[in-house]
């Protein structure tokens, strides 16, 4: 039974057991055991070791202890009769012809439904209006493409279980990328007759429909931006934007041409039909930089044994995988990390320690297994993903992202339709209540941070530095027309982006109470301590519950 596994909290046990258990008794270490056997024990159809026993021990060991975590569609479909492991695929609108239109919904609709997120990059698809010189008449435009793709995410619930994931980007200079950076204002958007907008229905009900609303948008930007010395106009537009209701984001691409991002944009390509291959090393759990170097070479084995072994959703996947063999080993637990060493959210002269080895044994580890089994080397090898799910497995906090509040309520979806919610008191924050006598005011959060835009940017900087694809991190930020977060400070916000856009490869925001449907959402101490441990059927909005008003409330 999965109760003989110790499991550090009740959420990291429901979790397991809504979204991952092969069965009812299935227990963590027999699935930290099936995946490593799917992953690593066979290749060519008979048993051939892609890695020694010793390794393979090693791999269930570190698992089994949530020290390295595959990505979450390894976790899933390892004991599955199909092997569709990877999290995300990365695409391309490549022509503007109807021919291309249609292989594009073709090719979304195949990723979606292996349970893989989409990123499509739709730059090269002419502006609305121009017009059509064989056939007559005018183009629909990209944004038109995009509404398409959103679309057949709606119907598609992702191995039959969760909600689609999609990204859109568009270039900078695009003639519609200004239109595009309006999509999603839904609060300007009426509803006729209603006196609402399309913002308040969706606070009032995650699930009501508004354009684009199963897609995240960014514009991306090349070399030609950093010719601007001054702040383009559509720039300081994409801010307002980002900063009032969290969407554009940003997609930083200089000196390469590697536009392409999954769903949650770290990972990178300029190749249309590319593919995510993830997995992330827990922190928090490892205590010398020495183990840490070992925890680096196995578990970059392990995702270059990923690349052998996963069903692809078509054969031109097969095709760019076999070219770039692309893996993102990434982080999580770093703020943990820092917690336990009593280091403020900050790079710090042991962090850039470990930040080098992370680089150094990364590259070295999977170049080698490569060279071993005769395959091309990586075009690129670390990727930080948010973590969000297979981080409450772990117990950690996420990717790079800070403690979000001392306690919270989050939400989340069973069976595809259910949504249920707990109270959760933050693990790391209650190991340092509960084991060391801390004030839980005196803990620092990303709701705190919200407050220090600087050093949130600055240490996404830095930990790229050491990261050759993308971080996927969102900085949380006041509540639009707070003090710290209006039209008066939009420019500040433009000018701290710009200068520090150069050492970045994409930016996310989220101004607190921006969407409905708002997963977690910071509540008192003292609230979560009362409800811990019970699992409540969401019924309507969840925040309505506690009389605080709806999740996207204040």
């Amino acid at each position: 039974m999965t109760s003989d596994y110790q499991w550090q909290n009740d959420l990291a046990r429901n979790i397991f057991q809504a979204k991952y258990a092969l069965t009812q008794s299935d227990t963590w270490p027999e699935r930290a055991r099936v995946v490593m056997d799917d992953v690593v024990g066979t290749m060519s159809g008979r048993r051939q070791r892609t890695l020694s026993v010793t390794e393979e021990e090693y791999l269930v060991q570190l698992m089994t202890q949530m020290k390295f975590l595959p990505g979450g569609r390894y976790i899933y479909y390892g004991g599955r009769r199909a092997h569709f492991f990877n999290n995300c695929f990365m695409l391309r609108a490549e022509h503007d012809t109807r021919e291309e239109w249609a292989a594009l919904a073709q090719r979304s609709t195949s990723c979606l439904m292996v349970g893989g997120g989409i990123g499509t990059d739709y730059s090269r698809i002419r502006p609305g209006g121009r017009a059509i010189q064989k056939t007559g008449g005018v183009a629909s435009g990209p944004i038109a493409l995009m509404e398409m793709i959103n679309e057949i995410g709606r119907h598609v619930m992702q191995g039959g279980s969760r909600r689609s994931a999609i990204y859109a980007s568009l270039n900078w200079q695009h003639g519609d990328a200004w239109q595009m950076i309006g999509v999603k204002d839904w609060d300007n958007m009426p509803i006729n007759g209603t006196g609402l907008t399309l913002g308040d229905m969706k606070r009032k009900d995650f699930n009501s429909r508004a354009p684009f609303d199963m897609t995240n948008i960014s514009l991306n930007y090349d070399d030609a931006f950093l010719d601007h010395e001054d702040i383009p106009d559509i720039f300081l537009h994409n801010i307002r934007g980002a900063v009032s209701n969290g969407e554009p984001g940003f997609s930083f691409n200089f000196g390469d041409n590697e536009t392409l991002r999954n769903a949650c944009t770290e990972l990178t390509s300029e190749d249309d039909s590319d593919v995510c291959n993830l997995g992330s090393i827990n922190m928090g759990n490892i205590e010398t930089i020495d183990e840490f170097r070992d925890v680096v070479s196995v578990a970059a084995k392990f995702l270059i044994c990923g690349t052998l072994k996963a069903d692809l959703p078509y054969a031109k996947v097969y095709r760019v995988r076999e070219a770039n063999r692309r893996i993102g080993l990434g982080l999580m637990g770093i703020h943990e990390w820092l917690l336990k060493r009593g280091y403020r959210y900050e790079m710090v002269d042991e962090l850039r320690q470990w930040m080098e080895v992370y680089r150094d044994e990364s590259e070295r580890a999977a170049n080698e297994h490569c060279d071993r089994l005769y395959l091309n080397r990586p075009a690129g090898y670390r990727a930080i993903a948010p973590t969000g799910t297979i981080g409450i497995l772990a117990t950690t906090t996420t990717g790079i992202e800070p403690i979000y509040s001392v306690a919270y309520k989050r939400r989340y979806l069973v069976n595809g339709t259910d949504w249920k919610y707990e109270y959760v008191v933050d693990n790391v924050a209650k190991k340092l209540i509960e084991e060391h006598g801390v004030d839980p005011d005196t803990i620092e959060t990303a709701v705190d941070l919200s407050e220090d835009l600087e050093r949130r940017i600055s240490f996404q900087a830095d930990i790229q530095d050491f990261v050759d694809h993308s971080i996927s991190s969102t900085i949380n930020l006041p509540s639009w027309g707070s003090p710290k977060n209006n039209e008066d400070t939009v420019v500040d916000t433009a000018e701290l982006v710009q200068e520090y856009a150069p050492r970045l490869r994409g930016l996310t925001f989220y101004p607190d109470g921006a969407r409905g449907g708002q997963p977690i959402t910071k509540v008192d101490y003292s609230e979560a301590l009362a409800h811990r441990g019970q699992v409540f059927t969401e019924a309507h909005d969840i925040c309505e519950i506690s009389g605080k008003g709806g999740s996207c409330g204040s």
